[in-house]
């Protein structure tokens, strides 16, 4: 038996981090056992699926490097086979045509609730072969058999066991004739061959109903794998007010791919205290019954360590790539002007924990003159005039632009000479350059800008203070 999983997502918004967990989930599944990992779009939901996040979810896929092998398929170009099913169930006395109307059944859930009862349909249009009521448009609902057990050998949760009578007789098809979630669902798995459904905890009550499907459809139920759920640092239900929920959003919080993996295996799932796990080590290492059976909460904290531990151990021109993407937000085009984002990366790369953060600190590089920090600025004494005038001599020779190391040696030749502490030269030096005094090493940032837009710049703060 070849595994298929599948990642069915709806439209209906971003890619949120839970769908990317359970996403990155089905795909290592398949790919440790040589499966085969399947892209499906649950579309049906007309009013609130947009192109736009369909773009979203393939962007979010891409970008984590989420490959599918088949896909994306759509619902809303399946629905003859839809309708198929259907009619077929209908032949076969598996499914009726309910005429009940809304008022109905909202005096029916009424009467139950009153009564202390949990409220559901009571099957009143199940063996119905009178004349149909006028005036209604009616749904289609499965006959849910009325004993029994079913019973669910989640790969994570264990067996689970659900009672019969205490299903309703679910819609299959709406009184329009669109198809519902749990049909479809059921003829996509089945038709698309897939064995191991992997999704959230919130889809487990689900599962009884559409198990009982298949079997009415003569189907072999795959096995199922219910996700925890994940939640805040605080415990509660993960939302916006606890930071980024969308993969897109981690993107642009300056967050790596490969961080964001590792962060989201590690949700859930674990392999001894191992915190750091390549792509090829996720895929020969995972196993659904390794998954945890309670919720997970995010660590903001976690997640930039591994991102500045990737940003260190990727090759440069990886990190590099998304530096640029992130430049090029800021109106950047280190193309034109400025050092190459591969030269920044290695200098910058132990000081910061998000590509965010690396951008901002390398923007003084590419623009044409800075604002120097006015705090900063105010503690400045008598000898910066000095310092800037002895930089300027210094830096006007050939040689000590061979290298970082002779730029880092200039430097420390004028306070040498001037016979100050280095931290009275570097805080003048770092303003003039940058417009603040936290940097890397001098001839670092100096190679990093250059001689020209240095002379430029060390001019500039002449005159800014007089000197």
């Amino acid at each position: 038996m070849t595994v298929r999983t599948r990642f069915a997502p709806s439209p209906t918004g971003y890619l949120h981090i839970g769908g990317a967990r359970t996403a990155l989930f089905s795909y290592l599944y398949a790919r440790r056992h040589g499966g085969e990992f399947v892209l499906r779009i649950e579309d049906t939901d007309r009013e609130r699926s947009t192109p736009e996040s369909v773009n979203a979810i393939l962007e979010g896929m891409t970008w984590l490097g989420l490959d599918y092998d088949e896909g994306p398929f759509y619902q809303t170009e399946r629905m003859t086979r839809y309708r198929e099913v259907i009619d077929q169930l209908l032949a076969e006395g598996k499914a009726y045509y309910c005429y009940a109307s809304r008022e109905e059944l909202e005096a029916l859930r009424e009467r139950q609730m009153a009564r202390g009862e949990k409220p559901r349909y009571d099957r009143r249009y199940r063996d119905f072969t009178g004349t149909p009521p006028e005036g209604i448009n009616p749904v289609v609902r499965f006959k849910n058999p009325l004993d029994g057990l079913v019973v669910v050998d989640d790969a994570i949760r264990g067996r689970v066991t659900f009672r019969n009578d205490e299903l309703d007789d679910l819609i299959i098809a709406r009184g329009d004739g669109s198809p519902t979630y749990n049909l479809t669902v059921v003829v996509d798995d089945m038709d698309m061959a897939i064995t191991h459904v992997v999704r959230g905890d919130d889809h487990l009550n689900n599962t009884p109903r559409q198990v009982n499907l298949y079997r009415a459809l003569d189907a072999e139920p795959p096995q199922f794998a219910h996700l925890p759920m994940i939640h805040g640092p605080d415990g509660a239900k993960l939302s916006k007010r606890h930071g980024a929920v969308s993969v897109v959003q981690y993107r642009q919080d300056g967050f790596l791919p490969e961080a964001l993996l590792n962060y989201l295996v590690r949700l859930g799932w674990s392999h001894g205290d191992e915190e750091i796990f390549s792509s090829a080590e996720m895929v020969s290492l995972f196993d659904l019954v390794d998954v945890n059976h309670s919720a997970s909460s995010i660590n903001p904290d976690k997640l930039r360590w591994l991102n500045q531990h990737y940003m260190r151990e990727l090759p440069v021109a990886d990190v590099a790539a998304e530096l640029r993407w992130h430049l090029g937000h800021l109106g950047i085009d280190p193309d034109t002007d400025g050092p190459a984002p591969k030269d920044i990366v290695p200098a910058y790369v132990d000081r910061v924990h998000t590509l965010v953060e690396m951008a901002a600190q390398a923007r003084p590089f590419y623009l044409d003159a800075v604002e120097p920090d006015p705090t900063a600025m105010q503690k400045l004494d008598a000898s910066a005039a000095m310092v800037i005038d002895a930089l300027q001599v210094a830096l006007d020779d050939d040689q000590v632009w061979g290298s970082a190391e002779t730029l880092e040696a200039a430097v420390k030749g004028v306070a040498k000479n001037l016979e100050l502490k280095l931290g009275k030269v570097g805080p003048v030096l770092r303003l003039a350059l940058l417009g603040h005094t936290s940097s890397p090493g001098f001839g670092v940032i100096l190679q990093l800008m250059g001689r020209f837009r240095s002379t430029q710049r060390l001019n500039a703060f002449k005159d800014r203070i007089g000197a």
